[in-house]
């Protein structure tokens, strides 16, 4: 952890916390995405069947998988440039990247009229907007 007045260790433990919530959420999404494609595409394709995006679901997927993914890289990596030398930026652009793909989660549900599923989405977006606040510098 870098050295900094105390006054400012709960704001940096803030920022720690909501990378490392990111970080975890979306390298466990990402990843069970690519480790197992073929029943996410098989429940998502069934998900989206009466939706107009009944005939993108294997490119959005994809698309979301990759948004996952690096959110979840830039957020982890962001927390050990915030514990090494207390910089904000990377975990910022993971924030960014994270709140951009609940969003694109969000319309998904939504789009499937899975109002549930869009609402239980909601307090993971304001974690991440929560980290955006905290990071900027």
């Amino acid at each position: 952890m870098p050295s900094f007045d105390s006054n400012l260790f709960p704001l940096w433990l803030v920022q720690a916390l909501c990378a490392l919530f990111l970080a975890i959420t979306f390298l466990q999404s990402g990843l069970d995405k690519v480790i197992d494609w073929k029943g996410n595409l098989g429940w998502l394709t069934g998900h989206f069947s009466k939706t107009p995006l009944r005939g993108v679901v294997a490119p959005m997927l994809a698309t979301l998988t990759l948004m996952e993914l690096a959110a979840g890289a830039v957020s982890a990596a962001g927390l050990v440039v915030l514990v090494l030398s207390g910089g904000t930026r990377v975990a910022l652009w993971g924030a960014a990247l994270s709140a951009l793909s609940f969003v694109a989660l969000f319309f998904g549900q939504r789009m499937a009229k899975d109002y549930a599923g869009a609402g239980g989405l909601v307090p993971y977006f304001l974690v991440s907007l929560l980290a955006l606040l905290v990071m900027r510098g």
